[in-house]
């Protein structure tokens, strides 16, 4: 069930990770953004906001956008958890990195689906992989450029790196988004709520109602509270649905996504920095998990100081085992018209 890297290889610096966990001793954490667009500069806002790394590096090709970014996000520095952050047009900045989190690529455009924008962000991403393998090969590498599944298992055939090190933000986001949706419904805290969206990050994704819970209780077993009544199956389609898309709402009302993809980047780069073990829904490549193989998408999994630890075998419904299997049929398909 596990992706098929060894347990054993591991990204970022190991030699200098603490045997209990947490960050690495003796020197402090650095995290670098490839892209200062509007997903890149709030990522690195939001990781300085959490105090999530002691260095924050925009690498960026236009050179007066990443240096008036570095710029503003310095002269915040006495509102945040000590930091540094610098920028540059140089891949040279990412030297060092505990962990590169890829948000460069073409900007999709309002009624565009993720996968529209895949031959141009693949090229991209094969065009600037080189250089940051050279300056950070240790590094653990988190793909957010959309459509992340198959940019992610571009990066991975392009790289040469173990599927633990490259790994992809995958469903955190969409996750995130359902159990929104669910706590607002039934009058509780997010935070009560585990859910976990699975597939794509994208139009075929799927949500895994059968583990779903409320405050423990079994979603569907949920006997509803303050007078609001149990979640019906009409409600949950229509969660599913806005789940989907939402992406689309939010780019033709503003033109991008960029504060909660900032944040749910943070946190998995949080899972790594403190080798949490944290089960998250991020996109790795399976292989035999519940039948699937050779394909990137998101099921929970662990995520560490190794990066992806392993994937998790989840209960699933027959319908959620045969949506999850449609949905990496057509990620592998979208890979193969690409020559993957």
């Amino acid at each position: 069930m596990a992706p098929s890297a060894a347990p054993g290889i591991t990204g970022g610096h190991p030699e200098n990770a603490a045997l209990s966990g947490g960050r690495p001793e003796g020197r402090p954490s650095k995290v670098s953004i490839v892209g200062a667009g509007a997903v890149g500069a709030t990522t690195a806002y939001a990781m300085l906001m959490r105090g999530a790394a002691r260095t924050v590096a925009l690498l960026d090709v236009n050179k007066p956008k990443v240096d008036a970014e570095v710029l503003d996000l310095q002269h915040g520095i006495q509102f945040m958890p000590q930091a540094a952050v610098e920028g540059s047009d140089d891949v040279a900045v990412c030297a060092g990195s505990d962990v590169v989190v890829v948000t460069a690529g073409a900007k999709q455009k309002p009624g565009q689906s993720r996968m529209d924008l895949a031959g141009d962000t693949i090229a991209l991403v094969r065009k600037i992989l080189p250089g940051l393998l050279d300056v950070a090969p240790n590094a653990v590498y988190l793909m957010v450029t959309n459509p992340v599944d198959v940019v992610t298992y571009a990066a991975l055939r392009y790289s040469g790196l173990p599927a633990n090190q490259l790994f992809g933000s995958g469903t955190v986001l969409d996750s995130s988004r359902l159990r929104f949706l669910v706590a607002e419904r039934a009058g509780v805290a997010v935070q009560n709520v585990h859910a976990y969206i699975a597939g794509e990050h994208g139009d075929s994704e799927i949500p895994l109602w059968s583990s779903a819970t409320i405050g423990g209780i079994p979603l569907r077993d949920w006997p509803g509270v303050g007078g609001l009544r149990p979640l019906t199956d009409t409600d949950l389609e229509r969660m599913h649905h806005e789940v989907v898309h939402s992406a689309y709402e939010i780019i033709a009302g503003k033109g991008a996504t960029n504060y909660a993809i900032g944040l749910a980047a943070t946190r998995i780069v949080e899972a790594v920095l403190d080798d949490q073990h944290t089960v998250l829904p991020v996109s790795s490549l399976l292989q035999d998990y519940d039948g699937i193989s050779d394909v990137c998408l998101s099921v929970p999994s662990v995520v560490d100081r190794t990066g992806v630890r392993e994937a998790i075998p989840t209960p699933m419904s027959d319908d959620e085992r045969a949506g999850l299997r449609a949905s990496a049929d057509a990620l592998r398909a979208a890979a193969q018209t690409f020559g993957l």
